[in-house]
């Protein structure tokens, strides 16, 4: 039953979401990253999807900074960026 997942598809699809600024896309291409063991890049991810707006992703990047995964700086950055894009919408 159900429908076969094709993960390679999947990956292309947020990647071209991403691209187009989807914030959403951008943090579930993230946690894609990070279970094909990409860390920096999931990060990175993490990072422009907090500058978008993803409170999901500023969630994510403060459980990494709290393990050390993540610099103070990056994180402090990341929340500043995140901050002014929530102000933007009000």
């Amino acid at each position: 039953l159900g429908v076969e997942k094709d993960k390679k598809k999947e990956v292309y699809h947020l990647e071209r979401a991403a691209i187009g600024g989807d914030h959403v896309a951008r943090n579930h291409l993230a946690f894609a990253e990070w279970e094909n063991g990409r860390q920096e890049r999931a990060i990175k991810h993490w990072i422009i999807a907090a500058t978008l707006g993803e409170d999901n992703a500023v969630k994510c990047l403060r459980e990494r900074y709290a393990v050390g995964l993540v610099c103070k700086e990056d994180f402090a950055a990341a929340l500043r960026a995140y901050q002014a894009a929530v102000d933007a919408t009000k």
